[in-house]
């Protein structure tokens, strides 16, 4: 079995997304299909909150990709600093409008919810209040990328942004655990059965959930196959203008 850096290679990692794209796109639709018509039209209103709780199959998926598209960038940022890997930091930079997209998702879909709960579509929350600021860390971290003409100064000085945004990645997280005070109720999923959702929304979240990871992961893989191009035909166009 060959070694992951392999896939480091530009040429391997194309070759390896454009076999494997289309069954994780397919399966990303799939899931995402049977997720959202299972909890949406064949799950039961909620006897406190009724049928605004049903908009927990696109808040929490959106949440959970929101915080781990972030870690997923500390980590490629962190193989590039080390490393060197083009692909890495190339991944981490097409993944940052992908977790962007899905932190608007959640803070859209939590202001919905929030309003009927508490009376108000916004609070200053710990976990809402960080949640935001990490918003605001993926636009600089997006906007940084752009403003660089040189890729691997880019790479350099988004990877130690990202490492600075990876703390309130975990303060969205475990911001309920830190501080007892605030609105925002505790986690939906837990290692402990007596805090997760009733079975009944349990099994068709865990499917939307499922359908996020996948569409996180095919995006991820779209994107940093284009960035991937973009990168060589710059190369190629710089090789021009030099000759």
């Amino acid at each position: 079995m060959g070694s992951i850096w392999e896939y480091a290679n530009p040429k391997k990692f194309i070759a390896t997304v454009d076999r494997v794209l289309p069954f994780v796109a397919g399966l990303a639709v799939l899931s995402l299909v049977v997720g959202l018509i299972w909890g949406f039209f064949f799950t039961p209103e909620d006897y406190r909150q009724g049928s605004t709780v049903k908009i927990i199959y696109l808040h929490v998926p959106s949440a959970l990709m929101a915080i781990n598209a972030w870690m997923m960038m500390l980590v490629a940022s962190l193989v590039w600093l080390i490393r060197r890997h083009h692909v890495s930091a190339l991944a981490a930079r097409a993944a940052a409008p992908v977790g962007a997209v899905m932190t608007v998702i959640a803070l859209l879909t939590g202001a919905i919810w929030g309003q009927p709960m508490w009376g108000t579509w916004w609070a200053w929350d710990p976990r809402l209040t960080s949640f935001l600021i990490l918003f605001l860390f993926y636009l600089g971290y997006i906007a940084l990328w752009a403003a660089i003409e040189n890729d691997d100064t880019a790479a350099d000085l988004t990877s130690v942004l990202c490492i600075v945004g990876s703390v309130f990645a975990v303060l969205s997280r475990y911001a309920v655990n830190f501080w007892n005070q605030g609105l925002h109720q505790g986690a939906s999923l837990s290692l402990d059965k007596e805090e997760n959702v009733a079975d009944v929304f349990y099994h068709p979240l865990l499917v939307c959930i499922a359908g996020f990871i996948l569409l996180f992961i095919a995006l991820v893989l779209l994107r940093t196959r284009t960035e991937i191009r973009a990168r060589r035909t710059r190369a190629l166009l710089a090789r021009e203008r030099m000759t």
